[in-house]
């Protein structure tokens, strides 16, 4: 796809939120601006490789989402008469995920993130509209919905993870971001009477339909008590982990607009010990939680919700000293552990997250369930001719779209490198980005790879030359309206 081309998808996606701006102004944005033109720089693909690699091979992935599907279109750009096979059920499966933030908040709506599978399909790779049920890399195969056996030399693990909300008592369902059935999950409660989750979508329309509701009661209330509006984050790792917040900080953007932002108490409730894994980053946010009126309570893991009484019950964790070992010299620190009940009018839950049970209980997961593989090459640590990339790799970070975008490129290169017989030298340096929405109107763009810093200079430089701790209107323009032509109309043709 030509630069003009993606400059025009953007475009498109102006037209849609002419409130926000016009497609005049648009074009003056991206005219003038240096973010603008990086974007640009950053989109522009060109044509395929005049000379494409000439390696033979069967090669499935296991996986049509965005990871799966944009590997699948590199790989058919890069090697001659390439014999590729992706397996994957859902006819949706490429839809755009990270969109489901701007649903919830009442920016988009649902059908502005649906797109087909079928319709990204690179010409000439074959598509098994099936669920892998086994893996046998023993003997190169898996088996599709119980009884199909399909062979490979290569495969590509890309399944995504699964939204575990049964892991909490009192929810039922464990689901996919992008999937249809989703019938436990809502009949558990979740998506009405104040209980929302934007991690699929059904649930993300629902939650700004949860945001209207809180506004309507808080326009209502008048006791001297404010109105709970809680925010969770689990004790797995997830996709997207700046979003938690973000849909925090797009509740009270609606609350302020509706002038009842003084009669709602917005606290936040992680599992872990601070608001983000990079120092600045986390100091950041915090001057944000505190300039906004944020409440917020480390440690607190959501293990339990009564729907009937709107209670959230948190395992509030930490650590202290127990007994001393005179041969180490120093105290045991032991875990210790406190039920808390916290009433809600408005909940956010981000659920536990896994890798499907099918990927974790066979012999190419690990005890922990993600994929195994070497975090540089993105090769298995057991099977040279297995690869994985996406949120079921098991990979320090690197769980968004973000990090997918630098991922499949590093498994092309080294998949056909391995094929050809030559060393792996493409390497994957833990890149993540998550723009985090803190307002309607404003992004703090973080960027970071393993060095656990932000983006910097040389080697490490950001995408953007401004402060990424900063949160500014030109980052939410990227936001809204460059990155999905990026993802859609770039990773998948495999040329972003």
């Amino acid at each position: 796809m030509s630069k003009n081309q993606i400059l025009e998808e953007i475009l498109n996606e102006v037209d849609k939120h002419p409130e926000i701006m016009s497609r005049r102004d648009a074009l003056k944005f991206m005219s003038v601006s240096p973010v603008a033109a990086s974007v640009m720089a950053g989109t522009t693909v060109g044509a395929a490789s005049a000379v494409a690699a000439d390696v033979k091979g069967k090669i499935v992935i296991v996986g049509g989402g965005l990871a799966g599907m944009s590997t699948a279109a590199r790989l058919n750009n890069s090697i001659s008469n390439a014999d590729i096979t992706v397996i994957e059920p859902d006819p949706t499966s490429v839809s755009y995920q990270p969109g489901q933030t701007l649903v919830g908040a009442g920016i988009w709506d649902k059908e502005d993130i649906i797109y087909n599978r079928d319709d990204f399909l690179p010409s000439g790779v074959k598509l098994i509209k099936g669920s892998v049920t086994a893996f046998d890399p023993d003997n190169n195969s898996v088996t599709v919905d119980g009884s199909k056996e399909v062979k490979y030399d290569q495969m590509i693990i890309a399944t995504g993870v699964m939204l575990n909300y049964a892991q909490i008592k009192g929810l039922e369902g464990e689901i996919t971001s992008s999937g249809t059935d989703n019938s436990a999950v809502k009949n558990s409660g979740i998506g009405k009477d104040g209980l929302h989750s934007i991690y699929f979508r059904d649930g993300a329309e629902a939650t700004y339909k949860g945001i209207e509701e809180l506004i309507a009661k808080a326009k209502a209330h008048k006791g001297p008590e404010k109105l709970q509006a809680v925010f969770t984050h689990p004790n797995t790792p997830i996709k997207c982990g700046g979003a938690p917040k973000k849909i925090m900080y797009l509740t009270n953007s609606r609350l302020e607009e509706a002038g009842v932002r003084d009669k709602v108490e917005l606290t936040f409730y992680p599992n872990g010990g601070g608001m983000f894994g990079i120092k600045d980053y986390h100091t950041a946010i915090v001057e944000q939680f505190k300039t906004r009126g944020f409440k917020w309570h480390y440690k607190h893991n959501l293990i339990e919700v009564d729907t009937a009484t709107k209670t959230a019950v948190f395992d509030k964790h930490w650590k202290e000293k127990g007994a001393y070992d005179e041969d180490l010299e120093e105290y045991t620190m032991v875990t210790k552990h406190e039920r808390v009940e916290v009433k809600y009018d408005f909940m956010h839950i981000t659920p536990p997250m896994k890798a499907p049970d099918v990927v974790g209980n066979s012999a190419v997961g690990s005890a922990k369930g993600w994929v195994p593989v070497n975090k540089e090459t993105l090769q298995h640590v057991k099977y040279p001719n297995v690869w994985s990339l996406g949120d079921v790799a098991a990979v320090p970070m690197g769980k968004t779209g973000g990090s997918a975008r630098k991922q499949y490129k590093v498994v092309v290169d080294n998949m056909i490198a391995a094929m050809q017989g030559k060393s792996l030298t493409a390497k994957y340096d833990g890149y993540t980005v998550c723009p985090l929405i803190t307002s309607i109107g404003t992004v703090m763009l973080a960027e970071f790879n393993w060095a656990s810093k932000p983006a910097g200079s040389g080697k490490n430089a950001a995408s953007f030359p401004l402060d990424p701790t900063q949160e500014r209107w030109i980052w939410w323009l990227l936001k809204v309206y460059a990155l999905k032509p990026m993802t859609i109309h770039g990773m998948l043709s495999g040329r972003a």
